[in-house]
């Protein structure tokens, strides 16, 4: 593959980082500065993979119970609300955001600023009314993340961050790190995790191998393999479609010039998405991890998908 081109073509986008391993080795590594690999950076909403992944521990412990499993059990105010829609709500409804609450992510009054400007985080998200039937549709929602975060810490009896060194960055060797708190000192579930892009990287490839690091089983392969099947469509402007807390798509031939390509011709992958343009891509087939970061506002985002239109066609052409 030719990456000296790559690096050519990603130079005028301007993106902090950029790795891609290949078959568990750096294969493509460039940064916008040399210490941009050392210092850690806010990963915005690729906060929610790693939750996803903690709550698939805590199961794993039988510290948390299954995704059938009513969240009233946790937020006991959603079995009595009048609204009997809400009783219904279970964990996989809060996975996969089809929970049902009316709200718009980054504008109008049930939305991810307000929710922030609120003295309690998840009290906001409980009251919200309901727009659908839960499990009906996905709407994405960093609320619901908290809610999920919140009630990680009282079945682990310790804070997402906390629960996170012992039973995943510990094993991973990932020992700088920030993660930032609601007005309750519970682990924004949304966002707020900073770490570096190596970091993010070795979290793809325990995803690329089925929660497995070394000798350890850090995520059941079961429970690693639910998170990132996809189970609704997304219902605004994001692409693919939505798992546990993970995003995941196809990539087909027709779209590279590099392969004659067919309708049987594809090539899955799931990925974490952060706003700004941070990104952790894993494709199972070819066993490759893609890592992006980059510190843009919507004024300046990328004029290119990255991995679609640049590093895709790279990985395309082959089993």
């Amino acid at each position: 593959m030719n990456w000296t081109s790559l690096t050519e073509e990603l130079a005028p986008l301007d993106l902090r980082s950029c790795l891609i391993s290949r078959r568990g080795e750096l294969v493509f590594e460039r940064y916008r500065n040399p210490g941009d690999g050392s210092e850690i950076a806010d990963t915005h909403s690729v906060t929610k993979s790693f939750l996803s992944a903690l709550v698939c521990i805590a199961m794993d412990r039988e510290l948390l119970p299954g995704p059938d499993t009513l969240a009233s059990e946790f937020f006991p105010r959603l079995g009595v609300d009048e609204d009997p829609r809400k009783r219904s709500i279970t964990l996989e409804h809060l996975l996969t955001m089809s929970a049902g609450f009316e709200w718009t992510e980054f504008g109008g009054r049930n939305s991810f600023p307000k929710m922030t400007r609120s003295p309690r985080w998840a009290d906001f998200v409980l009251e919200l009314p309901l727009m659908d039937k839960p499990g009906d549709r996905m709407t994405y929602n960093s609320g619901i993340s908290q809610l999920l975060s919140s009630l990680l810490s009282r079945a682990v009896g310790m804070t997402a961050a906390r629960f996170a060194e012992e039973e995943l960055f510990g094993p991973l060797g990932i020992g700088s790190y920030e993660w930032e708190s609601d007005p309750q000192g519970v682990n924004t579930g949304g966002f707020g995790l900073h770490l570096r892009p190596a970091d993010l990287l070795k979290f793809g490839q325990l995803y690329l191998q089925q929660g497995r690091w070394g000798d350890r089983q850090l995520v059941s392969a079961g429970l690693a393999e639910r998170s990132v099947r996809p189970a609704l469509r997304s219902r605004d402007h994001r692409e693919g479609w939505y798992g546990w807390h993970w995003w995941s798509d196809r990539y087909s031939g027709e779209e590279s010039s590099a392969s004659v390509g067919s309708s049987a011709a594809a090539m899955d992958y799931f990925f974490a998405r952060g706003y700004g343009g941070q990104f952790i891509y894993v494709v199972p087939s070819r066993d490759a991890v893609v890592v992006l970061t980059n510190d843009k506002r919507k004024k300046d985002r990328m004029p290119v998908s990255v991995f679609r239109e640049l590093i895709a066609p790279r990985l395309f052409p082959e089993p």
